[in-house]
């Protein structure tokens, strides 16, 4: 499900659940664990966050969302804003070296991230035809993310673009072929490192707040209505018509 490698201070987390490391109940749990845990060891500098193969995560397993049943969904949708949150909030360097195609939820974590490289593949957020909404922290990751210019198209139009164009409008830093990607972005995480970790977190929080006063001001007039959508029939039925168009299943 998750690789780990510790090495002089900087962790490197590998996705490697299944083809795609769709995220699930268990991948999320498994992913806020590692970040939480990483935020408190103090043997940990700086975290790098990449994938497997040429996918670096497709988001949301959408087969065993609308098969898992409510209770399900409901954990799931609470799981995911908690893996993002402490993503969001880790308060050391966090790394993005996006090894391929980085759809939906694969994005957003890429957003979260303190530097993002990315070698190859797609990067988008496409939840509009997918027919789920925004849990409020994600969508304000995406805001974090996406220079606001190209916000709304992206988000409206259920963009995803290439690399070369992710690079070109700022949501992504560099380009790296991804025989150095792991190499470079290693250089940049001991580099970020290097910045007295006091100093470096206050100055986090300090651009990452207003994102999450924003989200939990959304929250507390949207989450009843947010988590209506994420379980109803009517969104699961949409659901099922997207994966049947894009992946010729049900």
């Amino acid at each position: 499900m998750l690789q780990r490698e510790l090495d002089d201070g900087v962790i490197t987390l590998r996705l490697a659940h299944g083809k795609a490391s769709a995220l699930d109940l268990e991948l999320c749990h498994a992913l806020q664990a590692e970040f939480e845990g990483a935020a408190e060891s103090a043997d940990i500098r700086a975290l790098i966050l990449t994938g497997t193969g040429s996918i670096f995560s497709a988001g949301v397993d959408l087969p065993r969302l609308v098969n898992g049943g409510k209770d399900y969904v409901q954990d799931f949708v609470e799981a995911l804003g908690a893996m993002l949150q402490a993503l969001f909030v880790f308060p050391k360097p966090a790394v993005a070296a996006v090894n391929g195609h980085a759809i939906a939820g694969g994005a957003i974590m890429a957003f979260a991230c303190d530097y993002r490289l990315m070698s190859g593949g797609r990067i988008g957020v496409p939840e509009a035809l997918v027919g789920v909404p925004f849990p409020p922290l994600a969508l304000e990751v995406v805001r974090f993310g996406v220079p606001q210019q190209h916000l709304q198209p992206m988000l409206h139009l259920a963009k995803t673009i290439e690399a070369a164009e992710a690079k070109s409008i700022g949501i992504i830093d560099e380009i790296v072929p991804i025989d150095n990607l792991l190499n470079r972005a290693n250089a940049i995480a001991r580099q970020l490192g290097d910045i007295a970790p006091a100093n470096f977190r206050l100055t986090k929080r300090q651009i990452r707040e207003p994102y999450l006063r924003d989200a939990a001001a959304v929250a507390s007039v949207s989450a009843d209505e947010i988590d209506a959508q994420w379980a109803s029939a009517e969104v699961h039925q949409h659901i099922r018509a997207y994966l049947e168009r894009t992946l010729g299943k049900r």
